[in-house]
């Protein structure tokens, strides 16, 4: 049983299965006890498990997957072409902000430690939350201006 698997299959694949087949032979046709009765139903039941595994194998993939050793690691470090324009970025911001006034410096600090709008009217001492929507827009309106009219560099 296990030598007609292991023609089919792997070896150890082919012992799991001849396994799998004698308890099947022994909890569900343990009142068949000739040999020329056995070794047919034997044979049978070990066809279809191999063919329930070639498809179960077929379902997830098994057979067209790529070894690992042929994947392409991706990198991750950014490239130096986007590291420099990150940090071009970061260089306009940071001139940017140096020119804004206290209230606006104030406002982006609370917004980068991550004070919500409320937080930050109570922690302003303003007495309308709109008030510091107005502040954020126009802070925001004027570092934008300011950076180019946008985050990227303009050509």
């Amino acid at each position: 049983m296990i030598a007609f698997a292991a023609s089919r299959i792997s070896r150890d694949a082919a012992e799991d299965l001849a396994q799998e087949v004698l308890l099947l032979l022994h909890e569900k046709y343990s009142h068949i006890e000739q040999l020329q009765d056995l070794l047919p139903l034997c044979l049978r039941i070990l066809r279809y498990k191999m063919m329930s595994l070639h498809r179960k194998a077929h379902r997830r993939g098994e057979y067209n997957q790529v070894s690992s050793d042929e994947i392409p690691l991706a990198a991750l470090d950014p490239s130096p072409e986007a590291s420099l324009a990150r940090k071009e970025i970061a260089d306009r911001l940071v001139a940017g902000i140096a020119r804004m006034g206290e209230r606006c410096k104030e406002l982006f600090r609370l917004k980068l430690e991550g004070k919500s709008f409320p937080e930050i009217q109570a922690l302003m001492g303003v007495h309308s939350i709109n008030t510091i929507y107005t502040w954020d827009s126009r802070c925001r309106k004027q570092l934008m201006e300011w950076m180019g009219g946008g985050w990227e560099k303009r050509k």
